[in-house]
């Protein structure tokens, strides 16, 4: 869920955003099952699904955090594929890592285990200059983590820069309900209860700067323009989880568009 480095996320600076991820690494995978009652993993697949990947696929997952995204995508480009994931939270990269080899010694236990699966490459990176060549990805993924963009343009037009003509810019992210009764039971759970479980970590100031983030945040369609402002198109978003989440898709332009069908 980290972000990418300069002045302030928010209200909060690079710097601090950066602190406060390394603080919460060790329970951020905990805290977060908690906070959302273990279905951000639902998520994660149905915009793994939306990025349209498959075996031999190169696939950046920016903001990869304890990179769970970036482990869900490793399926579906096996064999023969890659997945980048990039964070500048140190501490996030080093849980990354470790989840993927607990993984991993898993899988190694049992018969027939391996297949050729793809293992996730993590590494250290500026989500508002990534270090990779234009063109270089066959898809860039984002899960809750855009809304950290201390520079949102910015962060997207990198995303974009480093895909391929006709692959996906996927985001997945909270939103802000606006109907009730979802929008009353969102600001109860978000406003006094996430700061109350966050106690529980080392950095409880965290729990409390999450939720104002997600209020900050553009609207599903404002963050649509801003894609398109980039040059991503066409673009399309889903709302679930009744309005809380929000996958958003766009498309870079060139001649292999519409290449994988949905």
């Amino acid at each position: 869920m980290a972000a990418g480095p300069e002045s302030g996320a928010g209200e909060l600076g690079a710097a601090q955003v950066r602190g406060m991820f390394d603080g919460i690494a060790p329970i951020y995978d905990a805290l977060n099952s908690a906070m959302t009652a273990g279905l951000h993993h639902r998520w994660r697949e149905r915009a793994v699904d939306l990025a349209r990947v498959g075996p031999g696929d190169r696939v950046l997952d920016v903001a990869t955090g304890t990179g769970d995204l970036a482990i869900e995508l490793a399926g579906r480009v096996s064999p023969g594929g890659e997945i980048v994931g990039s964070d500048f939270s140190e501490a996030m990269l080093a849980r990354a890592r470790a989840k993927v080899a607990e993984v991993a010694g898993r899988r190694g236990a049992g018969a027939g285990a391996g297949g050729g699966r793809v293992t996730p490459c993590f590494e250290w990176g500026d989500a508002l200059a990534l270090p990779y060549a234009d063109d270089s990805f066959d898809a860039a993924t984002v899960g809750f983590g855009v809304r950290n963009f201390v520079d949102l343009g910015r962060g997207l037009a990198e995303m974009t820069r480093v895909v391929r003509p006709g692959g996906r810019v996927v985001i997945l992210e909270m939103t802000t309900p606006t109907k009730p009764p979802l929008s009353l039971f969102f600001g109860l759970w978000f406003d006094r209860i996430v700061p109350i479980m966050g106690r529980l970590s080392p950095d409880p100031a965290a729990y409390s700067y999450l939720p104002n983030s997600v209020k900050r945040f553009p609207g599903p369609a404002a963050l649509a323009a801003e894609m398109h402002a980039v040059g991503l198109e066409p673009i399309r978003y889903l709302l679930t989880a009744g309005g809380i989440v929000a996958i958003h898709v766009g498309t870079v332009p060139g001649p292999t568009d519409g290449d994988r069908s949905s």
